[in-house]
């Protein structure tokens, strides 16, 4: 790993700050359904991340796509699926609801990790794990209480997509599978569009849309992508917590959306246990980088 610090954390810190307008560009919506949105979310990701690609690899552009093999498709797939509920939760429930249960996934990969593959997990962590439920707990409840619960079972969907999506990408560890996540979009978009009743939309919400897919998503995926160069993993879930802190505020800020107090609570349980869990990881990490 090539160890540039200072410009690996700043691009995470970008990339959360992109992000996390995800809420505050939903709430100044018109008219446009979740279904509109995602349409053209997805397909105006898909061409960006594809140009992106196409300056990067040239002809051999399709050769990428050919070698991301039947794991990158499954892939892809996760992470359409995982961008439609990210969508609705949002839509569903307070963003603030929703962030922060989609912030545990960090702790919901590990968990699965080690469960399912078998990957060592240090005690600290696995109590992390344990608190943290404890903690959606607290923010499902809220939900059953407000009558918003079907927000929190969609942002429990991204998490469980955003899972099985990195073990997929981990299980291809060799290959880029940036390619992988271009059709995430394509599947996000195409889902999306059998669902549409009307494709148009006001020039207002054509442009938030068109901006959750190039800026919002794009922009932001791409920092956290490119910022695993230069840090940590664990670095990088640490300090993509600005996601987390950010999108709750700007809603606050801007449409007066207060989160209630089992939500704060809840919020406070899984930002103490995701920040702990990252910094225990990033200590076990360094001492590794030094052991070798």
């Amino acid at each position: 790993m090539q160890r540039r610090y200072g410009y690996g954390v700043t691009l995470v810190i970008i990339g959360g700050i992109f992000l996390s307008t995800s809420g505050i560009l939903l709430r100044n919506l018109d008219a446009a359904t979740g279904w509109q949105v995602l349409f053209y979310r997805g397909f105006a990701f898909s061409l960006m991340l594809f140009l992106l690609l196409a300056l990067r690899y040239r002809r051999d552009t399709l050769a990428a796509f050919r070698g991301i093999g039947l794991a990158g498709l499954w892939a892809a797939l996760a992470l359409g699926l995982g961008s439609i509920c990210y969508i609705f939760a949002l839509l569903w429930t307070t963003v603030a609801n929703a962030v922060f249960i989609i912030g545990s996934a960090p702790l919901a990969t590990a968990f699965v990790a080690w469960w399912v593959l078998g990957e060592r997990t240090s005690r600290f962590g696995i109590v992390a794990m344990l608190v943290s439920l404890a903690g959606i707990g607290l923010m499902f409840a809220d939900g059953l209480i407000e009558g918003r619960w079907q927000g929190t079972l969609a942002a429990l969907g991204v998490v469980a997509s955003f899972v099985v999506f990195l073990l997929l990408i981990r299980s291809r560890s060799h290959v880029d599978m940036l390619p992988a996540t271009c059709l995430g979009g394509l599947v996000m978009g195409g889902i999306a569009g059998l669902f549409v009743e009307s494709f148009v939309l006001s020039t207002h919400d054509l442009g938030i849309a068109i901006a959750m897919g190039c800026l919002q998503f794009g922009v932001g995926f791409w920092c956290f992508t490119v910022a695993t160069r230069y840090i940590l993993a664990s670095e990088v879930a640490l300090f993509s917590l600005t996601e987390s802190i950010l999108g709750p505020l700007w809603v606050w800020i801007g449409v007066g959306e207060q989160p209630s107090f089992l939500t704060l609570a809840g919020c406070m349980v899984v930002l103490a246990c995701v920040g702990a869990y990252s910094i225990n990881g990033i200590r076990s990490e360094r001492r590794q980088l030094q052991a070798s």
